[in-house]
C-alpha cells in the first residue's frame, strides 16, 4: 500500500528557511489568483452548435410542444 513517503514530496521541515519561505509563498500565491472561467465560451460555442443543427421544421415541432404543454 501507498504512503506519504511515496509522494517524493519534500517536508518543509527538511528545507532551509530561504526554501521553505519560497514555498509557502507561491501556495499563497497560487491560492489567491484568480482562475478565468471559460463556462462563458463554452456555453456559447455549445448554444451555435445546437442552434445551427436545429433545422426549420424541428423547429417548428418544438414549438408546438411547447405550446400544448401551457394548455
Amino acid at each position: 500500500m501507498a504512503d506519504l513517503d511515496d509522494l517524493n514530496f519534500t517536508s518543509i521541515l527538511d528545507m532551509s528557511n530561504d526554501e521553505a519561505i519560497d514555498t509557502l509563498r507561491q501556495i499563497r500565491l497560487s491560492r489567491r489568483t484568480e482562475k478565468k472561467s471559460s463556462t462563458r465560451t463554452t456555453q456559447k460555442q455549445t448554444a451555435a452548435k445546437i442552434s445551427s443543427s436545429i433545422k426549420p421544421d424541428m423547429a417548428a415541432e418544438l414549438l408546438k410542444i411547447l405550446e400544448r404543454g401551457d394548455e
